[in-house]
């Protein structure tokens, strides 16, 4: 890169992260962000520089990290809008136990979950993670429902899809464990000869 070649900006990355109600703190590449539900960090990669301006956060390719700063400013300005939106509002996923006599009992950080097998599998939620179940009528069909929040959406979103993949929904039954609102596309059983 010579000295009169201009350093590019990502088209997303340059984009300003807005800071309302949130407090932010810069120590070198570290950020850490406190909000009004938690508070979360951060460090970034060498090749970006990160600022607070007029309110905002501002991601930008540090000097001379030529084109990998193009590359990691968009991937940390992405991650850094989860941090801030995670602190200000937080991150929600359900599950719903859909089956004959599923059920899903939180105590102790630890998911108890009966869904049709031999055992009941135990799953250990972080600290970070708040559990909520309750019982939904749809219907006139009741399923039990896990709710799991969280400011970290890439840990509430890794919990929610290990506990699926403990009992994904079945394609001719649908019974299993899916997420709210998810659609399963069931197949026709087998008929019989006429």
């Amino acid at each position: 890169m010579t000295q009169t070649e201009e350093i590019k900006n990502s088209r997303n990355g340059k984009k300003p992260i807005a800071l309302d109600g949130v407090q932010v703190t810069i120590d070198g590449q570290t950020v850490k962000v406190k909000g009004p539900k938690g508070e979360n960090s951060f460090t970034a990669p060498e090749e970006v520089k990160v600022e607070q301006r007029d309110g905002a956060l501002v991601v930008s390719p540090a000097e001379g990290s030529g084109q990998r700063g193009t590359q990691f400013q968009g991937t940390t300005r992405a991650v850094l809008n989860n941090i801030v939106e995670g602190v200000r509002n937080g991150y929600q996923r359900s599950l719903d136990f859909r089956g004959v006599g599923y059920r899903a009992e939180f105590k102790d950080g630890m998911l108890k979950m009966t869904v049709g097998m031999s055992h009941q599998p135990l799953v250990k939620i972080p600290e970070g993670v708040k559990v909520n179940i309750e019982t939904v009528d749809e219907a006139g069909l009741k399923f039990p429902r896990v709710a799991l929040e969280s400011v970290d959406k890439e840990l509430v979103g890794r919990i929610a899809a290990y506990i699926r993949s403990l009992r994904p929904p079945e394609t001719y039954t649908g019974k299993g464990v899916r997420y709210t609102g998810e659609r399963i596309r069931q197949k026709a059983g087998k008929s019989g000869k006429k």
